[in-house]
């Protein structure tokens, strides 16, 4: 079997389409749906009901720019740029604490302005940290089924983003980071008993940073009975429950919810799921969920097919990423998990998660322009000198 080539030697393919269709499909439901579940409170707030349409869709043009850009740009650049885009995440991350800088919303201080535009550090984090652990386990070959050389590293650069983040406090977002790390070092071949026993390690320090903030504690005691407060703690567990179990096989109709008129909370941005399955029903959470599981598995497929060790972890983490954010963000609506902060990639409101996703497709969308021209037999060598080969039964 020949060696793959140089990922610069490679010919460039054609795109691939479905896994572009999944992503505009995704955005395109998100549009809708942000109209929907905002109208009533864009037009009580402003006088405006496209409101919340307008910024989306502002940040919709910014995101297929983005998209457009880092479809363009060979996926290898991201390894140069990799060390600077993880500093300036952790210096941006640090600067959203400072008082002045960071602005506060919602008893959280999440966002910096800049002019008339606010962003969240912590979705330009979630870009770098995959970037970042992808160079750094593709330079470690060999080293990454040591704990002390090939794990711990990695583990520290998402866990130093992860402190910064609960300080914001943002529990679901230091979560998704250190969940994208331990799907890195999975995929890079990192021994099984190492993940599960620095799990169960700081399974203790996890369980403190849950029940240390008061609302937090709520939070989880309301994920075990939301009954119990009804009125309070429970309340937006409740009335995601009515919402999705009111949607049926087919929903009311498209714009027809009732819980948009100010029963759920935050129905535009952490649970529009909730909406979307009460105005489309079962048949409209097929479509979306079924939009993901296409998206995901196109990208671990150019992951598979990725001309060298970088582009496949480079892709494995962006699908970390859009996976273990929409299942951690159906979970919440559905009451399977306790309540957290995390939108639902390409569909909720909020620009910077958006944008970050996008330009992280537009990555995903060049490296399968180049898998694509791979072959099987260079696919299977490529894997087969690999250390994830060793584990493989």
């Amino acid at each position: 079997m020949t060696r793959p080539s140089p990922p610069q030697e490679i010919r460039r393919g054609p795109v691939d389409g479905w896994l572009v269709a999944s992503v505009l499909g995704l955005c395109g439901v998100g549009l809708v749906m942000v109209y929907s579940a905002s109208s009533v409170a864009g037009f009580e707030r402003f006088g405006d009901a496209s409101y919340f349409l307008k910024r989306q869709l502002a940040w919709f043009t910014l995101g297929c720019g983005c998209m457009v850009l880092t479809s363009r740009v060979h996926y290898t650049a991201w390894r140069r740029l990799a060390a600077p885009l993880v500093v300036a995440s952790l210096l941006l991350l640090g600067a959203v604490l400072v008082p002045g800088i960071g602005d506060v919303a919602g008893g959280a201080r999440r966002w910096i302005s800049a002019g008339p535009v606010n962003f969240q550090p912590v979705e330009v984090a979630k870009f770098s940290l995959v970037a970042y652990l992808a160079h750094f386990l593709a330079n470690r070959r060999d080293q990454v089924r040591s704990l002390t050389r090939g794990v711990l590293p990695p583990l520290g650069f998402a866990g130093a983003m992860a402190v910064l983040v609960l300080r914001q406090p943002d529990m679901g977002s230091a979560v998704v980071l250190v969940g994208i790390a331990a799907a890195v070092l999975f995929c890079a071949g990192a021994r099984l008993h190492h993940l599960g026993g620095l799990a169960v390690v700081a399974a203790p320090a996890a369980a403190w940073a849950a029940l240390a903030e008061p609302y937090r504690r709520e939070r989880i005691l309301a994920f075990l009975d939301p009954w119990r407060d009804a009125q309070g703690s429970g309340f937006h567990v409740i009335q995601s429950l009515v919402a999705v179990a009111s949607g049926g096989l087919v929903g009311v109709g498209l714009g027809q919810s009732r819980q948009k008129f100010f029963y759920l909370p935050e129905r535009h941005t952490d649970f529009i799921f909730a909406i979307l399955a009460e105005e489309l029903g079962l048949a409209g959470v097929v479509v979306v969920v079924g939009l993901y599981a296409v998206l995901v598995a196109r990208i671990y497929r150019a992951a598979l097919r990725a001309p060298d060790r970088y582009g496949a972890l480079l892709a494995s983490g962006f699908g970390a990423w859009v996976a273990g954010q929409a299942v951690l963000n159906l979970g919440v609506a559905t009451g399977l998990l306790p309540v957290t902060g995390v939108p639902l990639p390409f569909v909720s409101f909020g620009g910077s998660s958006l944008v970050s996703l996008m330009a992280a497709a537009g990555v995903c969308m060049n490296l399968s322009q180049y898998a694509r021209a791979v072959r099987e037999a260079d696919v299977f060598s490529a894997w087969a000198s690999s250390p994830a080969r060793e584990r493989a039964p």
